[in-house]
């Protein structure tokens, strides 16, 4: 990390929510039950349709290009825009000389691609060889550029950061890293709004989770989900994060005390498959008190079967919360007053 890294968290959370209550593709996505191997009752928190992009990823690159084309039209033009003022044509004709570029191994793409689409800017994506093709298909359905960058992820991340040096397209990233922690944050605070969906359904029921297990690959999600539970919820929950075995680098980050690389094989958890950390997201994990739980590969895919029998649709990253709730409730006795959260993140297309 560098001396400026800005590591703190402090999302404007209803600015978040105003957003996304103003588009009409938004709607709360569901909270249901379902019943787990040992006949345990869980709550599932549904993103596998949300805003017509199939997972959470929708709440967070689509608000922070929003986010960021507000900021550019109030430096270039004084006004501060309403969300009815985005739809001008004044506005879009701005948007459209303005580029969006970043990497992306899964539906963090799609939502850079989505959210530039809406606001009639430009997006370009890079991919990895590793990458499959019906990935890019679908990207370029939103009218993004989609470039193929190296054979691995991280190779694709340094290509994303030369392009926009090169061209002076905005980096719109869901990782940060030493040099760069400001814009991802913005993707972060989109996420939050899925914590106060939560928040408002369990101070309706009085009915609050006793554990709340979090899928993360670099990080955003989790840290957000952490940061947004810690600050409002009437009633703490443990937290559980969970990484492929093949790529915990925030569990390394947490023993190390510092943020570290994980690096190990391919993972079939794809979107969770990150071997470096966030540090913004690891900074806030750290303070707000969340433990660890890996999965092995067979684990998985296991629970991406189970929860598919169950009715909803995803895959191993998606259910990777399931995944350790099912493997901790083999290793521990059950009790009675357990109430667990999962949130099923990615539907399968």
């Amino acid at each position: 990390m560098t001396a400026t890294d800005d590591l703190s968290f402090a999302p404007d959370f209803v600015r978040a929510q105003e957003f996304f209550q103003g588009q009409e593709t938004y709607a709360v996505s569901p909270l249901t039950e379902i019943t787990g191997p040992d006949g345990q009752s869980i709550l599932v928190k549904n993103e596998t349709e949300r805003m017509g992009l199939g997972a959470f990823k929708a709440l967070g690159a689509p608000y922070a290009v929003a986010r960021l084309l507000e900021d550019a039209w109030l430096e270039n033009t004084g006004e501060t825009l309403s969300l009815t003022r985005m739809k001008d044509a004044a506005f879009r004709e701005f948007a459209s000389g303005h580029t969006f570029v970043c990497a992306s191994a899964g539906n963090h793409g799609m939502g850079v691609a989505a959210g530039a689409r809406a606001m009639g800017a430009k997006a370009r994506i890079h991919l990895a060889q590793t990458v499959p093709q019906g990935f890019g298909d679908r990207l370029r359905t939103f009218s993004a550029e989609v470039v193929r960058s190296g054979d691995v992820y991280d190779e694709s991340v340094a290509a994303a950061i030369a392009d926009a040096k090169t061209t002076g397209a905005t980096l719109l990233a869901d990782g940060t890293w030493p040099g760069y922690t400001e814009i991802p944050k913005l993707v972060m605070e989109g996420y939050c709004v899925i914590a106060e969906e939560l928040r408002a359904r369990f101070e309706a029921s009085g009915q609050w989770p006793t554990h709340v297990y979090l899928q993360a690959g670099v990080g955003g999600l989790a840290a957000a989900m952490s940061h947004m539970i810690r600050l409002n919820w009437a009633e703490q929950p443990e937290l559980i994060v969970v990484e492929p075995g093949a790529a915990s680098c925030l569990r390394a980050s947490h023993l190390a005390g510092r943020a570290t690389r994980s690096d190990g094989p391919d993972s079939n958890m794809g979107r969770l498959d990150c071997k470096a950390p966030s540090i913004v997201a690891w900074d806030v994990l750290e303070r707000c008190g969340v433990s660890y739980e890996t999965l092995s590969e067979e684990e998985g895919q296991a629970a991406a079967e189970a929860v598919t029998a169950l009715g909803i649709a995803t895959t191993p990253s998606g259910a990777a919360g399931y995944g350790a709730l099912c493997k901790r409730t083999n290793q521990q006795a059950r009790t009675q007053d357990l109430r667990p959260l999962v949130i099923i993140s990615e539907g399968l297309a």
